[in-house]
């Protein structure tokens, strides 16, 4: 063997030697980083939140069920298969009922179908935090202030074949979190946040035959507030809105001419950064360069990111690679049961990664719908942490136009 030879081996030798330590730190690393808590948080995550207690009522599940008044939060394009020619919803949902009073969320929401494929929707979500009151550094009251945000959506859908259909919703966001109070002993001026997000959506049904018994098969896909950074001050800091891939699939059997049984899946991930890890000092703080900034350990540095590249590096920027990546997927399962139309039982169960929120609930609810009127209700019962919807009852209000028509015209 050659002098050259020998050192291109020893050299190879060598490399795989001193690589084995460093191999095992980086796996030691990568996975005490899996076992951190480390969430991703948004502005108005009010936006989040499901605003109906029939998707309330299966584990927050609804991109692919059969569409109603409030499709347009789950899947506008639902809206180009609904059945009648009209409808409304109201829904009310208490939050935080358990320590305080006057935090809720109302929804708004409606649709009309201009031609067999085609529908037009909007509604308006409205979320109060209650009277809160201000003070400074000195525990000196600068006053109270109710705390709200909005969000009003307007929706088409229409009708791309005979068994697919898409949808596009706009939304106007705005959030009023101190009422203009002034920060940092005066320093900043704050204001409230607005900005402007578009969905996309699309659904896909067909009817087949399972076991003899007529059954419909459906399939969604919503990618939700697609919008710009928001922000409550005039300073350069921004934050992301809740932009969210929503996936799910829906079967719905007709036992016979009385009962019918649906359940199915929804897969949701933000399409946001995650945050990454710093560099600490030998205090425990963050790392410091020269500039000031914070020094990255690992993932990517999320300042500098627009929400258009956000949704496409979302899917690869956890500091701990892929298996963080799939804790970022939230799984909602549900199932639906109708007697005669008229009467419904709901379940369903809501799983997400302890390092990344660690909600786990399950859902129980009912419908019931009489004439011109129906009612829907839901209730959630958590397995982990308290849930601001522990203990608490909410529900919605549905109006049947095409019923109320009928019902005068029978008078």
């Amino acid at each position: 063997m050659n002098f050259s030879r020998k050192k291109a081996v020893f050299a190879a030798l060598a490399a795989g030697v001193f690589s084995l330590p460093a191999k095992a730190q980086i796996s030691s690393f990568r996975d005490s980083l899996l076992g951190q808590i480390n969430t991703i948080t948004t502005a108005v995550p009010f936006l989040q939140i499901a605003p109906d207690s029939r998707a309330g009522g299966m584990g927050d599940y609804g991109v692919a069920t059969s569409p109603d008044a409030n499709s347009i939060h789950w899947n506008a394009a639902k809206l180009a298969f609904v059945e009648k020619n009209v409808g409304f919803s109201i829904s009310y949902t208490p939050w935080l009922r358990a320590l305080v009073n006057d935090i809720n969320l109302a929804y708004i929401s409606g649709y009309k179908k201009l031609k067999d494929d085609q529908a037009i929707a909007g509604s308006l979500r409205y979320f109060s935090l209650g009277n809160i009151d201000f003070t400074n550094d000195n525990a000196e009251k600068l006053g109270s202030f109710n705390p709200n945000e909005w969000a009003l959506d307007f929706a088409y859908s229409r009708k791309l074949g005979e068994n697919f259909s898409g949808g596009l919703a706009l939304r106007y966001i705005y959030s009023n979190l101190t009422g203009g109070i002034a920060i940092q002993n005066n320093t900043i001026q704050t204001r409230p946040g607005r900005s402007v997000a578009a969905d996309v959506s699309g659904y896909y049904n067909k009817k087949i035959d399972l076991s003899n018994k007529d059954a419909i098969l459906a399939f969604g896909l919503n990618i939700s507030n697609i919008g710009a950074k928001i922000s409550y001050t005039d300073t350069k800091a921004k934050d992301f809105i809740p932009m969210n891939f929503r996936l799910g699939s829906n079967l719905k059997v007709d036992l016979d001419s009385y009962n019918t049984i649906s359940f199915g899946v929804d897969i949701n991930k933000l399409l946001v950064p995650t945050p990454p890890v710093y560099w600490k000092n030998s205090i425990g703080s963050d790392s410091l360069d020269a500039a000031g900034n914070k020094v990255i350990r690992a993932g990517k540095d999320p300042s500098n990111i627009s929400p258009a590249q956000a949704i496409f590096s979302s899917w690869s920027d956890a500091p701990a690679g892929f298996e963080e990546e799939l804790k970022e997927f939230t799984y909602s399962i549900g199932a639906e049961y109708w007697y005669d139309k008229q009467f419904a039982i709901r379940a369903g169960y809501f799983h997400e990664a302890a390092t990344k929120g660690n909600r786990k609930y399950f859902t129980i609810g009912a419908g019931l719908r009489y004439n011109v009127f129906g009612l829907d209700f839901a209730y959630l019962i958590p397995t982990t942490q308290r849930n601001p919807l522990e203990n608490t009852l909410r529900f919605t209000l549905i109006f049947d136009f095409e019923g109320l028509k009928k019902e005068a015209a029978e008078e």
